[in-house]
């Protein structure tokens, strides 16, 4: 257990206290929760830079990070989606944690396989993720009808396209293993170069 590992713990353990904290009975429930929420954002960067300053990456840290930052955004639409009762809402978080539910289980079958299909992290990711951070943001911080929960949503729809795009990028990278040519086996490793994040 290190520095960078503890960080991406307390993500885990900051989604009960966020959860809490936003069905609290007062106003400042908004601030404060998008303030977790921006927090354990903060957190996501930090144990990474740390994992490579400090060279202390480890497998237990490269399996958590990810679980870790998607139990937090999975949480954080659900509340949202309960919070404002509105398709329009609802729509780009479905598509943003159906993504996630998609893109983990085709990640696990391809291990199976002995195959890893990825696309280089780029542009994309990062736009997509910090559309994303910021749309959440905003909607926690700002209760249904103030115009600043209109811009967050508006985020999280370029967020939600973003993300179906890397989802393509990313079954299209998959795709010689999902569907291999009659009488040939699914391709190993080495033969899909791409390498997947995001």
């Amino acid at each position: 257990m290190n520095l960078p590992n503890i960080l991406t713990l307390s993500r885990i353990v900051m989604i009960p206290v966020f959860v809490v904290v936003f069905y609290l009975p007062v106003e400042w429930r908004y601030v404060v929760s998008a303030a977790i929420f921006a927090l354990a954002g903060a957190t996501d960067w930090l144990d990474g830079y740390l994992a490579r300053k400090l060279d202390q990456s480890t497998p237990f840290g490269a399996f958590l990070d990810p679980v870790a930052d998607k139990l937090m955004v999975a949480v954080a639409l659900t509340v949202l989606v309960e919070e404002h009762h509105s398709v329009i809402l609802t729509l780009p978080a479905v598509i943003i944690i159906g993504r996630e539910i998609v893109i983990s289980a085709l990640r696990e079958w391809m291990a199976e396989m002995g195959s890893r299909a990825s696309v280089a992290v780029s542009y994309i990711g990062k736009i997509k993720t910090t559309a994303q951070m910021g749309a959440i943001v905003m909607l926690l911080a700002f209760p249904p009808g103030v115009a600043w929960a209109y811009v967050g949503t508006v985020l999280l729809y370029l967020a939600a396209a973003l993300t179906l795009w890397s989802m393509v990028l990313y079954l299209k990278a998959a795709w010689p293993d999902l569907f291999p040519a009659a009488g040939h086996a699914p391709a190993p490793e080495s033969a899909n170069a791409e390498v997947i994040k995001e």
